[in-house]
């Protein structure tokens, strides 16, 4: 059984991979492009990957592949539907940041909503010494508790980011799909999340009608002026719009964990926001706890043996 690992290095050097418990080879690629990726699993039986693009015409080119073993929850770089026609299974690795995701997007949270960015600015810039007493308040700093949390997305990680903030007393608003109502009463319509919201998070997919579900449009109708936070999937927002809502109040504060282009180029329009106390940027690393990262790779060597064992789980099938 030839086994491919195209990305080796998006888990990280210290995280323990485990050899697949039957006889095979294993083959692995620090990094792979898109041009390279059909040359590489070329006389693959199984194919690991993370990040690199696999279409239609790279699965073309691997006629005994029989298994892609995502080390991921997002397929959103394969074409699911090839896969299907050709018979590839596809299994991907879920639930493994149930801890690190949520405990990242508050320490994003609490980071913006008590200014601790600024506040260690100033006193590296010796504000401190300047105040000359025992504090300054050049920075906002507001309580969670009593707060709103608006939460977009239910899943797994949606739940956990509204079980902590109901656990520091905020009231938890779980967001209706935009644009759709009649979603039963544990569903609050979109548009007056938007309105009541303290802290807005984003937890959903990145598809054809989430693509940009903040924009311009909808900064306008925040009317409590919230934080917004995304460790979720670049996309949800139009990043070009953050920035003016930054500047016209809209927002009182930004977190975000992942972009549209990951990393993003120097002409990113977030990149024009990093000196600002209102913003903060994280390399996508929300899930990337050590923890989380471990229990991914064992995750991921358990899909490979089970398919090896004729009881294929964690199957992604295409979207109807």
């Amino acid at each position: 059984m030839n086994i491919v690992f195209l990305d080796r290095d998006t888990i990280s050097p210290g995280t323990t991979l485990r050899a697949p418990a039957f006889a095979h080879t294993w083959t692995q690629h620090d990094r792979t492009t898109a041009e390279q990726a059909a040359q590489r699993i070329r006389d693959a039986h199984i194919v690991i990957v993370n990040k690199v693009k696999l279409s239609a015409e790279t699965l073309a080119q691997a006629p005994q592949l029989k298994l892609i073993a995502v080390a991921a929850t997002g397929t959103d770089n394969i074409d699911l539907a090839a896969c299907q026609q050709r018979g590839i299974v596809v299994s991907n690795v879920r639930n493994y940041a149930k801890h690190t995701v949520p405990e990242h997007t508050f320490a994003l949270i609490f980071a913006l909503r008590r200014s601790i960015c600024a506040y260690r600015d100033a006193v590296k810039a010796g504000r401190w010494q300047e105040a000359a007493q025992f504090c300054f308040f050049d920075h906002p700093i507001r309580d969670l508790a009593g707060s709103t949390l608006g939460v977009i997305g239910d899943g797994v990680l949606g739940q956990a980011v509204a079980s902590i903030g109901r656990a520091l007393g905020m009231r938890v608003l779980f967001s209706a799909h935009k644009g759709r109502s009649g979603q039963g009463r544990l569903y609050t319509p979109f548009d007056d999340v938007l309105r009541q919201a303290d802290v807005l998070t984003l937890h959903c997919p990145l598809n054809a009608s989430t693509r940009h579900m903040i924009g311009a449009a909808e900064f306008a109708q925040m009317a409590r002026k919230p934080l917004l936070i995304n460790t979720g999937r670049g996309g949800l927002v139009d990043e070009a719009a953050v920035g003016p809502a930054l500047q016209a109040g809209h927002i009182s504060g930004a977190a975000f964990d992942v972009t549209s282009v990951e990393p993003p180029p120097a002409d990113h329009p977030f990149m024009a926001l990093l000196d600002r106390p209102d913003f903060i940027l994280t390399p996508h690393v929300a899930w990337a706890s050590a923890e989380a990262i471990q229990a991914l790779a064992d995750q991921l060597i358990d899909n490979v043996e089970a398919f090896v064992r004729g009881t294929p789980v964690n199957v992604v099938a295409p979207k109807a």
